[in-house]
């Protein structure tokens, strides 16, 4: 599949999961993304197993999907955990005025980061270490498919500045533990379905004090 395919296939994609289709620069711009994603994905085992259609289906138009669901007024946003830039660069791609920080502390998938964020021109920022080792705060920080999350999450919060949010693409099943985690400074709204399966959802919560 290639950029120009990639393109219309994403947005009947988007289309078919009750989303509005991308508009012609933005959609090419997510056919570079995933052109590189494929060339680099069987190497560094981006998103495991899956064709093409799966993996737009399952990343791309989650992703998308959870871009526009995020409240306005976000300036910056971590993605901790970036992986593959999923849902980062989503994000910056769909919501331009937000300054995306991409964690990856895996050298080569930060690498792969760094040469998107080239290739596309974006403004987005690769932080090739942990997330939690960040020294400052954003006002938004979300986390997707993160190795033993409920301990990410607790480590998340602390990065979520006062008044910020804290975003989890995660599942009905698992949001309770989440929440959990997170501790009593984050208060939580109405989850909002993704379009993937029944049971995933983008989980919002704001933190209402400063304490660590």
């Amino acid at each position: 599949m290639d950029a120009s395919e990639t393109k219309l296939r994403l947005n009947a994609l988007l289309t078919a999961a009750g989303q509005a289709p991308l508009d012609e620069e933005t959609a090419g711009r997510f056919g570079s993304y995933f052109s590189l994603f494929i060339r680099w994905r069987r190497r560094l085992n981006l998103t495991g197993t899956g064709d093409e259609d799966d993996i737009l289906s399952r990343h791309l138009v989650e992703s998308i999907a959870a871009a526009r669901a995020l409240p306005e007024g976000i300036a910056t946003l971590l993605d901790y955990g970036s992986g593959a830039g999923l849902p980062g660069i989503p994000i910056a791609l769909c919501r331009p005025e937000i300054v995306v920080t991409l964690a990856e502390s895996q050298g080569k998938k930060a690498a792969f980061l760094q040469e998107v964020v080239r290739v596309l021109g974006m403004k987005a920022e690769v932080y090739p270490q942990r997330a939690e080792t960040l020294q400052k705060t954003f006002d938004c920080v979300i986390l997707r498919a993160v190795d033993k999350m409920p301990k990410a999450v607790a480590q998340a919060t602390r990065l979520v500045a006062p008044g910020g949010w804290l975003a989890l693409m995660t599942t009905n099943a698992d949001i309770a533990l989440l929440r959990a985690a997170a501790g009593t400074q984050i208060s939580w709204v109405e989850p909002v379905k993704l379009p993937v399966g029944n049971h995933r959802i983008l989980a919002l919560g704001r933190r209402v004090s400063s304490a660590a």
